[in-house]
């Protein structure tokens, strides 16, 4: 039998390889020493905890899952990504030199800050904060997710170079929308407070093909499960998605509030968070505590 506990107790001291995200000033007072897990195992339906896994924490890029999720929701898979692409890019995910360099007419992923942009402005109303925000709660079984505004304002002061993304696709013609809202939305969106029981639910729900095990509720299509799944295996980690998809082999989307979602199909939806980050922008204890539960539960997909 697995110890979470024993796993996270030799993985904390990783996280003195890594940095909190400073450039985000309210990230920037987070603990670094931290480390929690949380594994839902659905021949069980019963979650498994360890560590800091009650501190909630800002979700960050791991909203780009859920705002996927509902674009698709509301408008389709097809009219989603006429819109937005899903290759990776080779750069970093707040660049905008893979569009200008390759001359693309839509950004490469909806998992870099320009896709998620552009996912977000094609959804963008007064009121579509207010519907992700509850989705968010629905699909992550968790009614306690919530808006937190001194991170909103913090990620909001700060966030000129995702301003210069939105307004050089406002440039192009790629967003339609409000340039304003959409990222204020976006910001909320990456301002929301969760647990790695949150992200372990979302991550059983994606490993449990668009049903929710606790109440046996479709909630996902099958096909939008399957779509984020491959694109948290082959873009969710950003630069580090292809070693990644080696050595660890499970579908996983990360934030730099530290959170790391993973979804092993049919098998196990794992929530883990630690603050500090690696070059990458990566969980750089939370990667290695989540090499080390793949590996004693053997659910490298490519095995």
């Amino acid at each position: 039998m697995m110890d979470l506990s024993q796993l996270v107790t030799k993985n904390l001291p990783i996280y003195k390889k890594g940095k909190v995200a400073s450039y985000i000033p309210m990230l920037a007072k987070v603990d670094p020493q931290q480390l929690g897990i949380s594994l839902f195992d659905l021949t069980t339906n019963k979650i498994s905890s360890a560590g800091n896994y009650n501190v909630r924490f800002a979700i960050e890029s791991i909203s780009k899952v859920i705002t996927l999720l509902w674009a698709i929701k509301k408008l389709g898979m097809t009219e989603v990504f006429k819109h937005v692409s899903s290759r990776q890019t080779g750069f970093a995910f707040n660049s905008i030199l893979n569009m200008e360099i390759n001359k693309t007419k839509a950004p490469l992923n909806p998992f870099v800050n320009a896709g998620a942009i552009l996912t977000t402005s094609l959804v963008a109303n007064k009121d579509t904060f207010t519907d992700i925000l509850n989705f968010a709660q629905e699909i992550c079984n968790d009614s306690q997710i919530y808006l937190d505004e001194e991170i909103f304002h913090s990620e909001k002061s700060t966030g000129n170079l995702d301003r210069s993304l939105a307004y050089y696709m406002k440039s192009k013609n790629m967003i339609k929308s409000n340039v304003t809202l959409s990222l204020d939305i976006y910001f909320k969106q990456c301002s929301m407070m969760i647990t790695t029981k949150s992200l372990a639910n979302l991550g059983a729900l994606l490993a449990n093909d668009g049903i929710a095990p606790w109440n046996n509720h479709r909630l996902i299509s099958s096909n939008a499960a399957t779509c984020v799944k491959s694109l948290m295996m082959t873009t969710g980690l950003y630069n580090q998605s292809g070693i990644c998809s080696r050595l660890i082999g499970v579908p996983t989307k990360s934030g730099v509030g530290g959170g790391l979602l993973s979804a092993a199909p049919r098998k196990y939806g794992i929530g883990i968070f630690s603050p500090a980050l690696n070059k990458d922008g990566n969980s750089v204890a939370g990667l290695a505590l989540l090499k080390d539960v793949a590996q004693e539960l053997r659910i490298n997909i490519f095995r």
